[in-house]
């Protein structure tokens, strides 16, 4: 959980903003944008990935079913460590931090002495030696109380220091780094700045060599560095000289592991927020600060890729603290639609009421299993994890959202009225207040919900761009596209009609029971998805890159099938070890989940979409100022 609305997840073909450079002077172009946002993706599939097969039409039920079990012989290892910090969670006065704007050094102690900021560094560096799944339900319990806390921890160890020092770190790197980290150096992620967020291209930070070449100098400043005020370490991006290949100029932006003692490094502010009242979040500058080049991370030009594949693993968290939260939620709920009479009955029992109250159920459930099951994939190993990590955050935050909004329209004012209000009352303080401040920040950090969008239709339709592009192009001359065709025909003579004539039909999934009809809902319409993005390929060519509501739609279908999937391979691990009422929820959630699905393929190449656009255009030209008139505008 790391304030970047920056992700990273760069927008590709999809989508470059103009932005100012330091050292040009000039608005940095498109296609400079689009240069380094490319070469920065990760471009080749070494290994699997049930979402990517599913934007092409195929339904690989193999890659996530059976649903990888539980590890015991894991939980054991872990169970020390969580009943440390569920302890400690039920002792946290998180209303006093919320008020005080900051989290007591006592309860920071504790958790260095628990081992909660090494939790994933191997053992033989001090660390606890945990799994990503045990992470991730640490994180999950930790949010559900606390969202200050629960970023304070997970920043360090998703984005900070450890993650990418554990992915790209040298021998040397592990044993000088990873001893402080475990046992409790605070660490921090050092990317965006004022013109550099999503699109890197203006990025003004700087790493110069020293004459003697052992060192850099890093000048700059970085804004919104999560656990930044409070940091020991530092993983800072600047860019370093540029590099000639192939007779062109090519910027290069180098992962720097950078100690905050180091002279130089200041914090010259302290970011307040609508939540997180205790996020230790804040602009950071650096000048001249003297870095060996053996603290170099990975390689010299390979920051963003750095970045990006720690994000693949390092999103995992989010996901899970969205499904404690509504977890949390849901506990409120249930409890206040008992207890809440009305019109001579416990407004639970009101169908409007219940309605909600059944949604939240189910797409806790529904969170829960996106979260596991991408955790538990990635563990199996020789998986490809970064469309299923972008997808379960989107999906979760978004669904996590709107159980928070679900959750004080149930309780009413007493949702909307603060939890110290309340009890100086004499009521029981329930925090859903807080919660939905706390929980606002999820669409927009390590990559708002329109960025998520972009990175997953950018990567949905790539074998289609790298296939068929220039056949569709109208700047291809004609050799070009014969071609393309050429290399392109085989692929999709194969590959189309596959998506048509199948065995689908004929398979019957009978191992989920009454979910199974679900399942073969799935998979139908998997290869609805395929064609249709295909089919939107030949429509829109090249300007496909440009319709971003066709393509946020077809994500919107991807996210649905896989939340579905997901809740169905759950539910049946969950009905083998005795929790059979798991399927009911499972079955609630898909009923919900089918219809919506429904309504985006109906809606998806939208008549309206031009209309809108045009309308937008004319309020940015300013053609709908008098709409204005009457309030009292903050620019006069």
């Amino acid at each position: 959980m790391v304030f970047i609305r920056r992700d990273l997840y760069l927008r590709a073909h999809l989508f470059s903003q103009a932005v100012m450079t330091e050292s040009t002077g000039h608005i940095a172009s498109e296609e400079e944008a689009r240069e380094i946002a490319e070469s920065a993706r990760e471009t080749e599939w070494q290994h699997p990935s049930f979402v990517r097969e599913l934007f092409l039409g195929r339904f690989r039920l193999d890659l996530i079913h059976p649903h990888p079990p539980n590890d015991l012989a894991e939980e054991a290892r872990a169970k020390p460590f969580m009943d440390k910090l569920r302890a400690l969670m039920v002792r946290v006065d998180s209303e006093e931090i919320d008020r005080a704007g900051e989290i007591p050094e006592s309860i920071v102690q504790e958790l260095r002495e628990m081992g909660a900021f090494g939790i994933k560094i191997p053992k033989e560096y001090g660390g606890l030696g945990l799994s990503q799944m045990s992470y991730i339900r640490a994180i999950e319990m930790v949010t559900s109380k606390d969202g200050s806390i629960a970023a304070l921890v997970s920043a360090h160890q998703s984005i900070g220091v450890p993650q990418p020092l554990s992915l790209f770190g040298t021998e040397s790197q592990k044993k000088e780094f990873f001893p402080r980290l475990a046992k409790g150096a605070i660490s921090a992620f050092a990317l965006t700045e004022t013109d550099a967020g999503s699109d890197p291209a203006g990025m003004r930070t700087t790493a110069t060599p020293t004459e003697d070449g052992s060192a850099y100098l890093i000048t700059g400043e970085k804004l919104w560095c999560t656990n930044g005020t409070r940091a020991d370490l530092f993983v800072v991006m600047a860019r370093t000289p540029e590099v000639m290949v192939h007779g062109k100029p090519k910027k290069q932006i180098t992962a720097f592991i950078v100690d905050a003692k180091t002279p130089g490094v200041e914090v010259v502010h302290r970011l307040r927020f609508m939540g997180l009242k205790a996020l230790e979040n804040g602009v950071i500058r650096f000048t001249n600060v003297r870095v060996p080049k053996e603290n170099i991370l990975w390689g010299e030009g390979k920051g963003l890729k750095l970045a990006l594949i720690t994000l693949n693993t390092g999103r995992l968290t989010i996901p899970a603290g969205c499904a404690g939260a509504g977890k949390a939620m849901l506990n409120i709920a249930r409890k206040w639609c008992n207890e809440r009479v009305q019109w001579g009955q416990p407004i639970g029992k009101h169908e409007a009421i219940a309605q909600k109250l059944a949604r939240m159920a189910s797409h806790t459930f529904a969170m829960e299993a996106i979260a596991e099951l991408s955790a538990a994939v990635y563990e199996r190993g020789n998986y490809d994890i970064r469309l299923e990590a972008a997808l379960a955050k989107l999906f979760n935050s978004e669904t996590g959202w709107k159980i928070i909004d679900d959750t004080m329209q149930i309780r009413g004012g007493r949702g909307y009225e603060m939890a110290e209000s309340l009890e100086r009352r004499g009521e029981k303080g329930i925090p859903v207040e807080r919660a939905m401040r706390d929980f606002r920040i999820n669409l927009i950090f390590e990559g708002t919900s329109e960025i998520m969008r972009l990175f997953i239709a950018r990567e949905a339709v790539d074998l289609h761009f790298r296939m068929a592009f220039d056949i569709v192009s109208p700047k291809t001359t004609f050799g070009e596209k014969l071609k393309a065709m050429t290399k392109a025909t085989p692929f999709y003579l194969k590959w189309y009609p596959g998506l048509w004539v199948n065995g689908s039909t004929l398979r019957r999934h009978s191992e989920f029971g009454k979910l199974a009809r679900h399942v073969r809902f799935i998979e139908r319409e998997t290869h609805h998805l395929g064609r249709a993005l295909f089919h939107a390929m030949v429509r829109f060519g090249p300007k496909l890159e440009r319709k971003q509501m066709v393509l946020f739609r077809a994500v919107d279908i991807g996210a649905e099938l896989f939340a579905m999937s997901a809740a169905c391979v759950r539910a049946v691990m969950l009905e083998k070890e005795g929790r059979r009422e798991a399927g009911r929820l499972a079955d609630a959630f898909c009923l919900e989940s089918r219809a919506r699905v429904e309504n985006l393929f109906a809606n998806l190449t939208n008549e309206n979409d031009p209309e809108i656009y045009r309308v937008a255009m004319e309020v940015l030209r300013g053609e709908h100022a008098w709409l204005e008139r009457g309030i009292l505008a903050e620019n006069g």
